[in-house]
C-alpha cells in the first residue's frame, strides 16, 4: 500500500493478509446453470474474504493493497445484525497476477493452503480451456468439491446422465 513507510511495514501487513485470508478468506468455484454458454454451465473463480460492518475499512485496505477486486455489500446479516460486506476478486487476470502469486510467496498457514493449492488447480484447467468440455467442468467439479466441501451433483458423476441437464438444477 503507498501509505506504508518502509519495507518493514509492507512485510508486517502481508504477513497480517495471510493471518486474516486463513482466518476470514476463501477460494470459490462456482458452477452455475447458464443457458448462454456451449454446455449449459459457466465456471466462476473467486476469492473472497468477508467481514461485518464495523470492518469493513480493513475489507478496502486489503483492495488497496492487491489494486483489484471490489468492496460490496452482501445484505446477509452476521451475528451482530451489520451488514455483511465482502472484498471479491473474480478476474481471472487478477487471479492470476495478483492475487496466486501473492499467496505463493506467502503461504497460507491452515487448511485454506490445501484449498488454495486445488483452486490454482482449477485455474490451470480454465487457462488450457478445460471448462468448456464436459469432461474438464467434471475435473473442475471434483476439485472445487475439495474447496468448497460441498456435493458434485449426480449428473456430473455419471456417464449416463451426460446429455441430460436437469431443469431444476441451479448452482453447483
Amino acid at each position: 500500500m503507498s501509505s506504508m513507510s518502509n519495507q518493514q511495514e509492507r512485510l508486517e501487513f502481508e504477513g497480517w493478509i495471510v493471518g486474516f485470508v486463513d482466518g476470514e478468506g476463501c477460494f470459490c468455484i462456482s458452477i452455475n446453470k447458464n443457458s448462454t454458454s456451449r454446455l449449459g454451465w459457466q465456471v466462476m473463480p473467486e476469492f473472497v474474504v468477508t467481514q461485518g460492518e464495523k470492518s469493513l475499512k480493513t475489507l478496502v485496505n486489503i483492495q488497496k493493497f492487491f489494486g483489484c477486486g471490489r468492496v460490496f455489500v452482501n445484505r446477509h446479516h452476521d451475528n451482530h445484525k451489520e451488514n455483511l460486506w465482502r472484498y471479491c476478486v473474480r478476474s481471472l487476470k487478477d487471479l492470476r497476477e495478483k492475487i496466486i502469486p501473492f499467496f505463493g510467496n506467502h503461504p497460507l498457514q491452515t487448511s485454506k493452503k490445501e484449498s488454495f493449492k486445488n483452486f490454482v488447480k482449477v485455474l490451470d484447467l480454465i487457462e488450457k480451456g478445460e471448462h468448456l468440455k464436459l469432461s474438464g467442468i467434471k475435473r473442475i467439479a471434483k476439485l472445487s468439491q475439495k474447496i468448497n466441501r460441498q456435493k458434485i451433483p449426480k449428473f456430473l458423476e455419471s456417464s449416463e446422465t451426460i446429455r441430460q441437464i436437469p431443469t431444476k438444477l441451479g448452482k453447483i
